[in-house]
């Protein structure tokens, strides 16, 4: 039962620690309030995020800022096609001993070493050096020469894409995208927003990002996180919304079995598991609704389905179709849980 009670003091500490954060990215960040949410899922969630957004939205700013929050140690990639995979994991150095002259090699840690990384324009590299960061993603390490080395916690990689410019670019595969817990889409300033951004900006201040919580409390924010509660209702309304995805079960819609190419693979449903606790968690409660599950739909399936021709010929996108499932899909706990 102690455990039970620490466990409601922990998030109500991480839902205090939640407003502290934004506070203080509120000094250099105007708006972005759904992508300041969704990063800090996926941290706590203990995933990854991709974002995409045009140039100019202050998306560096941010992470750096987050970083500064959380007291992490960040590190920013601009992804290039001449980038080699060592330039992101690390390489082995021939070094001589000064005082026996023995030559050996030394593993040179590369900046993937590190809590916090940017990895800026990932869809510039190609797939080899793609391949090595999201290795290191998922693996939480690094071999070379024989030896493993292991990444430090936690480790959060937030990659960005520029859609418009797609000119010599090396789109991420399915299987790739699919590591991501997130594809967040980040839209242009509101008219007040953008007003605000260039009072702050073109002023002489220089605010002071004050720290809120450090690596230690944010893995123990983590494993409280994973300890949530979820009824049984709420599992099964995942599970019907993600299996509602594919084309090819026999009780997806007409309009999926229309419209749909490729559904979403069980690693939707567990990440909409994990991420509905963070946000639960983050927003001091101690048990996960199904409107968790909805809030997260749009930036955990929007990356794992592909509309086919016939979708796109009526301008329809991912997200119109993950919108229109959620209509779709009933919601009220009191049908789950009779099978």
């Amino acid at each position: 039962m102690s455990n039970e009670t620490d466990d409601v003091q922990a998030v109500a500490k991480l839902g205090e620690a939640r407003d502290a954060i934004v506070t203080e990215l509120r000094k250099t960040i105007v708006g972005m309030d759904d992508v300041i949410d969704e990063m800090m899922i996926a941290i706590f969630s203990r995933g990854h995020c991709l974002l995409v957004g045009v140039p100019g939205l202050a998306k560096t700013l941010l992470v750096s800022s987050l970083a500064e929050t959380m007291s992490l140690g960040f590190k920013r990639i601009q992804f290039t096609p001449d980038l080699m995979p060592s330039d992101i994991t690390g390489t082995e150095l021939l070094q001589e001993d000064p005082e026996t002259h023995e030559r050996r090699f030394k593993f040179q840690k590369g900046p993937v070493f590190t809590n916090l990384l940017l990895a800026d324009e990932i869809n510039r590299t190609p797939p080899k050096t793609q391949a090595a960061l999201l290795e290191a993603m998922q693996e939480k390490r690094v071999s070379s020469g024989g030896e493993e080395y292991v990444l430090d916690k936690p480790f959060f990689v937030l990659a960005t894409q520029n859609p418009i410019e797609q000119e010599g670019t090396y789109p991420l595969p399915e299987a790739q995208l699919d590591r991501f817990l997130f594809n967040i889409m980040v839209k242009y300033p509101t008219q007040s927003e953008e007003l605000d951004i260039m009072r702050s900006v073109t002023s002489d201040d220089e605010p002071v990002v004050n720290t809120v919580v450090d690596a230690a409390a944010i893995i123990e924010f983590q494993h409280v996180v994973r300890r949530i509660p979820v009824a049984d209702h709420v599992f099964e309304y995942a599970a019907a919304l993600v299996r509602a995805t594919r084309p090819n079960e026999p009780d997806a819609p007409e309009f999926v079995k229309k419209l749909m190419a490729w559904g979403a693979g069980p690693r939707a449903s567990l990440n909409l598991i994990i991420a509905g606790k963070a946000r639960a968690a983050l927003r001091g409660r101690c048990h996960v609704a199904i409107e968790d599950i909805q809030s997260l739909a749009l930036p955990i399936l929007r990356h794992r389905i592909i509309p086919n021709f016939a979708a796109r010929s009526e301008g329809m996108t991912s997200d119109t179709l993950i919108e229109k499932l959620l209509a779709e899909i009933p919601s009220d706990e009191k049908l789950y849980g009779k099978k």
